[in-house]
């Protein structure tokens, strides 16, 4: 396919009269053309296509508008085709002839990919940023804001049985394809029956000792699997297939051995997988599950940033999206970081409790000048809570000098840059033992940390570990 391109349109003159004849006032894609003009030209998307001869490619920027008008009305594939050949307004946007039959809907889906191939997803918005900045609607240093939604991703939810059973299944079929041979020597009749169809369409048992048998006889033969394909005489080619690295993935997540038997993890012995690793289907490795309030999903967080001026109309001037168990906060400084890029930082920023803390503040006025206007996180220590005891605002720090004076006057006597057991980059300040030893504020903290020690004692079970041994996993999910 070979775009000969044509970076410009006029609209029939036909068509123009129909449209004006039939909606005196025009409608919001009349308008669009007419305040706007043409938004994208092919020569934008050139390198999308191949340079040899071949078939015409459809106009790529007619495509791109006609995806911006399908988002605008929620449309599928089909309905957008439908519109192109059928509406008037739509034919004067795009200045096609009132008898142009438009195209079939698998088109689009193919644009599509194209863009996401090439990883030019993303310039649909920045050409139409950089036509709203020449056309004056758009500018830095205003005020913009930033939140977050979640998104679904296009996957059916399974649990953890359902999991395995199809990250195998899946796993069996790619390799079916590619060593039918070798597959079959390695299996029995019976796994046809139990991985052939879905793992939705099955009954699976009720009672949660039998579920544990199924997942242990699941687990055996991933396994059994996993053994022959990383066996130094089996094709390199087999451990490279997608779905197998998943398989292997999945099974350190959900199975573990105990001495020298595999066993099917549990959350009070063995340990599961933080959210932010487990993988939730074997169909879209990077889907992540998370609850935020009252709102649990499984798939990813958008993070759009948009102008909020109020003699301009609201643009969107980012987006960005992530797994859902990224927190927002950590997209702070990269959303600055893009936005200065684009020339279109604000001036103030506009943000919800999770995108602020002590550190975003100063670094978005120092390396961007920008003032973030919004709540920073409360303290939830137990300090607050009890109004006993003494929290952080209690002590000073001399960032300069790397020391923290306590209450009582005393100063500390090491400072250490460290990672924590969540990756998290932390300060750890040591205080002279012999001096709060004898400090009189000593004996009230000791007892209230006495009460609260033995509260959560009671709460929690006795075969209850208090690490993960996921920590040092450093799974690549």
């Amino acid at each position: 396919m070979t775009l000969h391109p044509r970076d410009l349109w006029v609209i029939p003159s036909e068509t123009a009269r129909i449209a004006r004849a039939a909606m005196p006032k025009g409608n919001v894609y009349m308008m669009m053309y007419e305040q706007l003009g043409q938004l994208y030209v092919d020569r934008d998307f050139q390198s999308l296509f191949p340079a040899e001869c071949g078939q015409s490619a459809i106009s790529p920027a007619k495509l791109a508008l006609i995806t911006i008008m399908q988002f605008a009305e929620g449309l599928s594939d089909r309905q957008t085709a439908e519109a192109v050949r059928t509406r008037i307004d739509w034919k004067y946007a795009l200045g096609l002839e009132l008898t142009d039959a438009g195209f079939d809907y698998s088109v689009l889906s193919e644009f599509r990919d194209r863009l996401i191939t090439t990883g030019q997803e993303s310039q649909l918005l920045e050409i139409m940023l950089s036509q709203f900045k020449q056309k004056k609607l758009l500018k830095s240093r205003g005020r913009q804001r930033t939140d977050s939604s979640h998104v679904l991703a296009a996957i059916r939810r399974l649990n953890r049985l359902e999991c395995v059973g199809e990250t195998l299944r899946h796993a069996l079929n790619d390799l079916a394809k590619a060593a039918p041979q070798w597959l079959k020597a390695l299996v029995t009749q019976d796994w046809f029956d139990l991985y052939g169809a879905r793992f939705e369409q099955y009954r699976l048992p009720t009672q949660k000792a039998e579920q544990e048998q199924l997942a242990l006889t699941i687990g055996t033969d991933g396994h059994h699997i996993l053994s022959a394909l990383y066996d130094p005489q089996t094709p390199q080619k087999l451990r490279q297939i997608e779905s197998v690295e998943i398989l292997r993935q999945v099974w350190v997540q959900q199975y573990s051995f105990v001495n020298a038997q595999l066993v099917w993890r549990q959350p009070n012995t063995t340990g599961v997988p933080p959210n932010k690793l487990c993988i939730e289907s074997p169909y879209d490795p990077q889907a992540r599950n998370r609850t935020k309030r009252d709102i649990n999903w499984t798939g990813y967080t958008v993070h759009l940033t948009e102008t909020c001026d109020e003699q301009t109309p609201n643009f969107i001037t980012h987006v960005e999206t992530t797994q859902a168990t990224i927190p927002d906060g950590a997209l702070t400084q990269k959303i600055h970081g893009c936005l200065a890029a684009k020339e279109l930082l604000p001036k103030e920023h506009l943000l919800d409790t999770a995108y602020v803390d002590a550190q975003h503040l100063v670094t978005s006025q120092s390396e961007y000048e920008i003032t973030l206007v919004g709540r920073v996180p409360p303290d939830t220590s137990w300090q607050v809570q009890s109004q006993a005891g003494f929290d952080i605002s209690c002590f000073s720090v001399d960032w300069d000098k790397q020391q923290v004076r306590c209450p009582q006057g005393h100063l500390s006597r090491s400072w250490r840059e460290i990672v924590n057991e969540r990756d998290n980059q932390v300060i750890e300040v040591h205080f002279d033992r012999t001096v709060c030893a004898a400090c009189v504020a000593r004996k009230d903290a000791c007892a209230m940390n006495l009460s609260r020690f033995m509260a959560w004692f009671q709460q929690v079970p006795k075969a209850k570990t208090r690490t993960s041994p996921f920590a040092a996993l450093g799974l690549n999910a």
